[in-house]
């Protein structure tokens, strides 16, 4: 896969990364139900023969875990990965998560995340999210200060508005953003793609099938029999009436699209977020072997004109 350059770091990545918020398995408010820790690590060697160059997890993925299982997959790795990971989110003894971004916190997150991945230097260190507000210049200043000690080598920001953008970069330079985006996520279009775009800030996007819901693989029977410890069960919306509806009508259409070109629906959400040229690279997920390989193509292939105006026709008629 050809690579682009992330902001203003040296980091030249592929346009698809691999994303680890699912290997972090069940048992904690965001879970995406019970996971194999053999299958993530072989699913993870996949995505490194795949020639996939970076993999996004986030300390609060699975309480730790998803960090501790990338830890393992890497190990003996000759060409590893980037790796990058988050801060702000915390959790008690009850697996209770709350939001900090106290600079004492921030600096004991990171130790915990060097020590779980294994690591003396994380590639991307990033605020996950700018919560609580007021503690915003707080956190990044410490941030900040990571980086200059040589324990992150580049750092950037999640969730963040233009404001919160505008805020940081006062302090530090931010190398890149990651909010999510998709056909059914489209709010960043209108400030923070072209905000972005002008300051030379990275944007990886995350959710670009929308937590797998555009893949083409699910069925409304399908998703009422997710597991209870799943959070799309019932905190995503989009898995929910009354947006279900439109979400599978709409899949039904990514399915006519890629079907000429020998594509999935994942593959034409996934071509569709990496048309933007303020998008760096799109977050992919994927919990065993074989799901990624289809998913690759998406990295190169391009809809048509044609067709993004058949795909935005369908999302103003029907609301979405």
């Amino acid at each position: 896969m050809q690579t682009r350059r992330l902001g203003n770091s040296d980091l030249d990545i592929t346009p698809i990364g691999f994303g680890a918020w699912a290997i972090g398995g069940g048992g904690w408010a965001f879970g995406w139900g019970a996971q194999d820790e053999s299958d993530s690590i072989a699913t993870i060697h996949e995505a490194i023969d795949l020639g996939i160059n970076w993999i996004d997890t986030a300390a609060v993925y699975g309480l730790g875990m998803s960090e501790e299982v990338v830890a393992k997959a890497l190990t003996g790795v000759k060409k590893r990965p980037y790796v990058f990971t988050k801060c702000g989110r915390v959790w008690d003894e009850t697996r209770t998560i709350g939001k900090c971004l106290k600079a004492a916190s921030i600096r004991k997150e990171c130790e915990a995340s060097l020590k779980r991945l294994k690591l003396d230097v994380i590639d991307l260190y990033q605020v996950h999210w700018p919560e609580p507000d007021e503690d915003v210049e707080e956190g990044w200043t410490e941030v900040a200060k990571l980086k200059a000690e040589g324990k992150v080598r580049w750092i950037g920001v999640s969730n963040f508005s233009v404001a919160q953008l505008k805020r940081a970069a006062a302090i530090a330079p931010i190398t890149s953003l990651q909010p999510p985006y998709s056909m059914l996520r489209r709010e960043i279009e209108a400030e923070i793609l072209p905000h972005c775009l002008k300051e030379n800030i990275g944007t990886i996007v995350y959710s670009p099938m929308q937590s797998g819901l555009l893949t083409g693989t699910w069925t409304r029977e399908r998703i009422a029999a997710l597991p209870a410890d799943d959070w799309r069960k019932e905190k995503n919306k989009w898995f929910q009436e009354p947006q279900l509806t439109k979400n599978l009508a709409l899949v039904e259409l990514l399915k006519e699209i890629g079907r000429p070109h020998g594509k999935t629906p994942g593959v034409v959400a996934i071509a569709w977020t990496l048309r933007q040229p303020a998008v760096t690279a799109a977050i992919v997920g994927a919990r065993r072997t074989g799901q990624l390989k289809e998913l690759l193509g998406a990295a190169e292939w391009r809809l048509t004109p044609g067709e993004e105006r058949r795909i935005a026709e369908f999302l103003a008629t029907n609301g979405i």
